[in-house]
């Protein structure tokens, strides 16, 4: 069956399903395939549940007339979620980079709705499944699409951009993520730049940060709408303040986040430009701004009993730790950090998490809690550093009554799941 068949059965159905367990009445259910299950076999459970179509790539699981057999599901999937995107040719802004991707989507996502139906990404789904799935849940009501993507490896971003074909595109940062899948630093710029190169390919328009030396290079000879807080700039917003959350000042408004730390500056910058772009009126934008509040485990400030805890626990790499850090140091009174291991740094490892405690060590805040296996191995003769080597013997060993009247700062590496922390402090 065509991939233009395929779409007008889709149309008929109310959304994409991948999960049975979450099958609705009149979804379309893709069996796709992970390292420990089949989708496949449950196809007939789909059916039976709801699902009024089921796209299969096994002939012997084909036992209804809803069932759809191809060669490939996930290769359908993305093929349909391309053909979908042309059908509906709404414009589109993909964004990635090292950190704040998530946030900074969501922030774009709050200020463009106050003119515009959006659909934007769905929490992180932002890899190979994720963006087709972001595209298949756009429908003709759909004004503007933001899509995120993330990739750990080189030519993934620029297969991203194959499929959803945006027409703007952002990149917050370059960092130190990934760095085992890219190769290094160089090997990051490269990745995350397969946005640029698609863009400048297609002549469509790149958002750049003019704070950012490697955005304003890689974008030289782009179609581009500049930010900064230069004369220059297309859009000039003015840092103010971060204690404890970000103030800005855009157009003689003074906009008052809720969004902790100096790093998330440039997040809502970027946020408030491309609301510029597309003609949000200015007091929409502050409203917009003032109004979102992060959630997920991302930069969230929560009071329990005598403690301030900032729960920065999504995940991390040395980019964002650093930054963290930085920023906490700025805090009063007394201060904890707890810090877990950073994943996918390779053969870097070990330096990152030295470098990391040894950050901590000079800064000033009290104790540094270190929690899992490479930060185990940080060499550290500090008084002020108590190292773990899992969250299990942090929770065993660690007399959590001590603490009192602190603040503490929780981060960590997704696999870390230090959220944990909560339910024990």
């Amino acid at each position: 069956m065509k991939i233009k068949q395929i779409h007008s059965l889709f149309l008929e159905c109310n959304s994409v399903c991948t999960d049975t367990r979450k099958i609705k009445k009149d979804d379309i259910f893709f069996a796709l395939k992970g390292d420990n299950f089949d989708g496949n076999a449950y196809a007939e459970q789909a059916i039976k549940k709801g699902a009024k179509y089921v796209v299969i790539d096994e002939a012997e699981y084909k036992t209804s007339v809803n069932t759809i057999l191809v060669n490939d599901v996930l290769e359908t999937l993305q093929k349909l979620a391309s053909f979908h995107r042309k059908f509906l040719n709404v414009p589109i802004i993909a964004l990635t980079g090292s950190n704040g991707k998530t946030t900074t989507k969501e922030l774009i996502n709050a200020v463009l709705s106050q003119k515009y139906k959006t659909t934007a990404t769905r929490g992180n789904l932002n890899n190979h499944i994720g963006v087709p799935l972001t595209l298949l849940s756009m429908n003709s009501n759909t004004e503007i699409g933001i899509v995120e993507m993330g990739a750990n490896h080189q030519k993934e971003i620029e297969f991203l951009c194959k499929i959803a074909t945006p027409n703007y595109g952002y990149i917050t940062n370059f960092g130190k993520a990934h760095l085992e899948g890219f190769g290094g630093v160089e090997g990051v710029i490269k990745g995350k730049s397969e946005m640029y190169d698609y863009l400048i390919t297609s002549n469509e328009t790149i958002f750049v940060n003019h704070q950012d030396p490697i955005q304003v290079k890689k974008t030289n000879k782009a179609k581009r709408f500049v930010f900064g807080n230069k004369t220059h700039a297309d859009v000039i917003v003015e840092f103010i303040d971060a204690q404890p959350f970000v103030v800005c000042k855009y157009n003689n408004l003074k906009i008052k986040s809720q969004l902790i730390g100096d790093y998330n500056f440039n997040n809502i910058a970027a946020a408030i430009t491309i609301g510029n772009y597309f003609n949000v009126e200015d007091s929409a934008i502050k409203t917009a701004v003032e109004n979102y509040t992060p959630t997920n485990n991302r930069s969230q400030i929560i009071e329990k009993d005598t403690n301030k805890i900032i729960l920065d626990a999504y995940n991390a790499n040395p980019t964002s730790m650093h930054a963290a850090l930085i920023n906490f140091e700025k805090y009063t009174g007394f201060k904890i950090a707890i810090l877990g291991d950073m994943f996918e740094l390779g053969k870097d490892a070990k330096q990152e998490h030295q470098e990391i405690t040894d950050l901590a060590i000079s800064l000033n805040i009290d104790t540094v809690i270190l929690v899992g296996e490479n930060f185990y191995k940080s060499g550290s003769n500090s008084k002020i550093v108590i190292q773990y080597k899992t969250f299990l013997d942090f929770k065993n060993e660690f007399n959590f009554t001590q603490i009192k009247n602190a603040t503490l700062l929780i981060k960590g590496s997704r696999g870390m799941a230090l959220e944990r922390v909560l339910e024990i402090i």
